[in-house]
């Protein structure tokens, strides 16, 4: 077969998908879709740079559907991914979505039989998998090295109140105004699952009020949430995400019954292995994991943002090896819905909630009129706020300030 066509919907997360789609020998872009046109122009002259004349770009997504194209990364809002991807699949395309999946259960359903009825491949861009720390684990734990798991930490800390201004624009309804705590939880599930292949059974949730820092940006959910996840075997895992003013950005630690493994910062992995002498003294070791692929150095995410598009077009080419590391709609659906149910939790007052498998079509029908979400367009008469704590509501004037910060290039 020839290049693989591919389009981009979401010109602006999607400049990372579109560098590495220029740089592929088996790849070709032929489509950028967004809202914003000074971002298609900047994809325009990329292009352009990259020895590709006459790239077409849209505004209107309905014309950008209609384009020759045999896959399509989604890029656009991370609460929109679902409705896009099930059209594209129903369209004989396949799909990779960037974070999140879904944003409610019932979304979560029709995602799946969407994928099982086209037969397309569908990857999820989670590319906090990747880095070469992170799939480290992942091999030494599939080897067996630190035993049956049994506690694992995935945290995403990341304080955006300085670039608030530049990813919301001052608009009271924009996304991540109206997220809640426990949405954003996949950069800090996903890598335990993906290293693990364990599938979480049960979840609880719990979250800070809201601070200052960001209610004065306009956003009235939770700083941070917590999970806590129970896995098929047993094991725990606490995943924690949110904005917090902290030291560091990530965290990741497997406990294993023979020994742990924990992602040190700064590309380095701290390995303890149990003793068998006297004093249980075990080995340690510290050690830079190199890269899987070597093209993937100086890549965003550690690295991780080439791995993700790189194994979705080898996966269209029917490479085992991507397909087996690449994530899937049913692994993607694993690491989202726990956030989704989380937040029911929370709303609940941190009762416990079984996790279903949606591996299994009977557990689906359940979940098949859900909408429960704190986005009013997408959630109808199911709607719960994402501010739980009884804070008064944000004020229009301090959108029209976060406004005019994002049009002077002002900070948060």
């Amino acid at each position: 077969m020839g290049k693989i066509k591919i389009g981009v919907f979401g010109a602006g997360r999607g400049k990372t998908m579109i560098k590495h789609i220029l740089g592929s020998s088996e790849a070709e872009l032929v489509a950028v879709c967004d809202k914003y046109e000074p971002l298609l122009e900047e994809c325009k002259k990329r292009a352009q740079d990259a020895g590709l004349e006459g790239l077409t770009c849209y505004t209107d997504f309905e014309k950008f559907f209609d384009h020759d194209m045999d896959a399509v990364v989604l890029a656009n809002y991370a609460n929109e991914h679902a409705p896009y991807a099930i059209r594209l699949l129903d369209s004989g395309r396949h799909v990779m979505s960037e974070c999140l999946t879904c944003a409610t259960m019932k979304e979560a359903v029709e995602l799946i039989e969407a994928v099982e009825r086209s037969g397309k491949i569908y990857s999820y861009s989670e590319n906090y998998c990747y880095t070469p720390v992170r799939w480290e684990m992942r091999e030494r734990f599939r080897r067996g090295d630190i035993g049956e798991l049994m506690y694992a930490e995935g945290e995403y800390i990341h304080d955006c109140a300085s670039i608030w201004p530049q990813i919301t624009y001052g608009e009271r309804d924009h996304w991540r105004n109206q997220l809640y705590s426990t949405f954003y939880c996949t950069h800090s599930i996903g890598p335990i699952l993906h290293m693990t292949g364990l599938r979480p059974v049960k979840v609880v949730g719990v979250e800070t009020p809201n601070r200052p820092f960001m209610w004065n940006l306009g956003l009235p959910a939770g700083c941070a949430g917590m999970l806590i996840l129970t896995l098929e075997n047993g094991a725990i895992l606490k995943s924690l995400h949110g904005y917090l003013k902290s030291a560091r950005h990530s965290n990741f630690e497997l406990c294993g019954d023979r020994g742990g493994m924990k992602d040190m910062g700064g590309g380095e992995l701290a390995v303890y292995i149990e003793g068998e002498n006297e004093n249980c003294r075990g080995k340690h070791e510290t050690y830079k994991p190199d890269p899987v692929i070597a093209d993937s150095v100086g890549s965003g995410h550690g690295g991780g943002d080439f791995y993700t598009t790189h194994y979705f077009i080898r996966s269209i080419l029917g490479d085992e090896v991507a397909l087996e590391r690449s994530i899937d709609v049913y692994s993607a659906v694993d690491m989202c819905i726990p956030g989704i149910l989380g937040y029911r939790s929370i709303v609940n007052g941190g009762s416990a909630l079984d996790i279903p498998n949606l591996r299994n079509a009977a557990e689906r029908d359940a979940f098949r009129a859900d909408t429960f979400c704190t986005y009013p367009h997408i959630a109808g008469d199911q709607y719960v706020p994402n501010n739980i704590h009884g804070i008064e509501r944000i004020p229009d004037e301090i959108y029209e300030e976060v406004r005019r910060r994002w049009i002077a290039g002002e900070p948060g």
